[in-house]
């Protein structure tokens, strides 16, 4: 981690391949499923958007940063730990003294489920303070890829400030990934749907839900979702188990239905990280020139080597077997099934 002298700084220009900008927090899981007012105790782990896709694409082989700020303290210190264990550079992650690092709680069931529970205790935290002022651009400015998320814009006002800044197009700024990850409980109005929105049409890569569009937004379908996006070279609109559809103005897609990708079948333990490690797949894809068709089944891989463990993190399949799953045709892709363990070289992957 930084401690803002100049030489500190001058090690942080070291160029990589994506940066990741964003809150992580010290995540507490229940030690069973129920209530949290009956769960009497719980397992520390780490939780964070963008921090997952740096641990993910740092997995994958990629140069990747994590920036941030965090606490000076012993949760700040754990986080700085456990995302720089995956390979991340988290030299550019500052410390508050003054602010304390963010915790939540949450259920062991899905997101989604009924009676699902989430305690956030962040009001107040060291990353609600970033900003234009707070975060140097150095930091942000040396990757190829810069990749942000809606949550951000969510935490203060600051945040807000530094994310629209990030997305205004100039310039020499590097290409902008945006997951529009839209919260409904972390916005304390009702304008984070428009945010997000204008937050969208500034980034050159963008990432949302069919069905988090159409809660957010009002918009059914993946063509409406095109119709009021139509400003990011790249919009990948993913469409649950059904798949993903890619927009992509570029030399690999320019078809205005836009490119349609299916899953593999997957053996789900556990229903958590998913966006996040597709996210990482298409972007590793980008990174490397891929065909639109093979970025997105590279985003669905890696979202199977996560929903086939308990976490939000893994160790990705090797490139070279990732690659091989890939090129198959579409009926041999068609019958992969893929469950516990299959991302190891070793493994036989099932076909149905």
């Amino acid at each position: 981690m930084t401690t803002g002298s100049s030489a500190a700084a001058d090690r942080v220009d070291t160029p990589v391949d994506v940066v990741c900008l964003g809150e992580s927090m010290v995540t507490f899981l229940p030690s069973r499923a129920g209530r949290l007012a009956d769960v009497p105790a719980f397992d520390r782990t780490i939780g964070g958007a963008e921090s997952n896709v740096a641990c993910a694409l740092a997995a994958a082989g990629h140069r990747a940063r994590w920036v941030s700020r965090v606490g000076a303290d012993g949760f700040g210190d754990h986080l700085v730990e456990a995302i720089g264990s995956y390979g991340v550079d988290v030299r550019a992650v500052r410390r508050d003294p003054d602010r304390p690092t963010g915790i939540y709680f949450r259920t062991a069931d899905d997101r989604a489920a009924e009676g699902h529970e989430v305690l956030y205790y962040r009001a107040g935290s060291a990353a609600s303070a970033m900003s234009p002022a707070t975060v140097p651009y150095r930091d942000l400015w040396a990757g190829r890829v810069l990749h942000l998320s809606g949550i951000t814009a969510a935490l203060s006002g600051d945040c807000l400030a530094l994310m629209r800044d990030l997305v205004a197009r100039r310039s020499g700024r590097p290409l902008v990934s945006f997951d529009v990850n839209y919260r409904p409980g972390l916005w304390r109005d009702a304008a984070g749907p428009r945010v997000l929105l204008d937050l969208a049409r500034g980034a050159d890569i963008v990432f949302v839900g069919e069905d988090e569009a159409e809660v957010a937004w009002g918009l059914r379908g993946v063509a409406a979702v095109r119709a009021a996006l139509p400003e990011p070279p790249v919009l990948v609109v993913k469409q649950g188990a059904a798949g993903a559809t890619v927009f992509a103005r570029d030399t690999y897609a320019d078809d205005p239905a836009g490119c349609f990708a299916p899953p593999p079948s997957v053996d789900v333990v556990a229903p958590v990280g998913a966006g996040d490690a597709f996210a990482a797949g298409f972007l590793s894809a980008t990174l490397r020139d891929l065909s639109v068709r093979d970025r997105i089944r590279h985003g669905h891989l890696m979202a199977a080597a996560v929903l086939t463990v308990p976490g939000d993190l893994t160790q990705p399949p090797a490139r070279a077997h990732a690659d091989r799953l890939v090129a198959l045709d579409d009926t041999a892709w068609g019958r992969l099934r893929l469950g516990p363990g299959w991302t190891g070289d070793d493994q036989e992957v099932r076909t149905s």
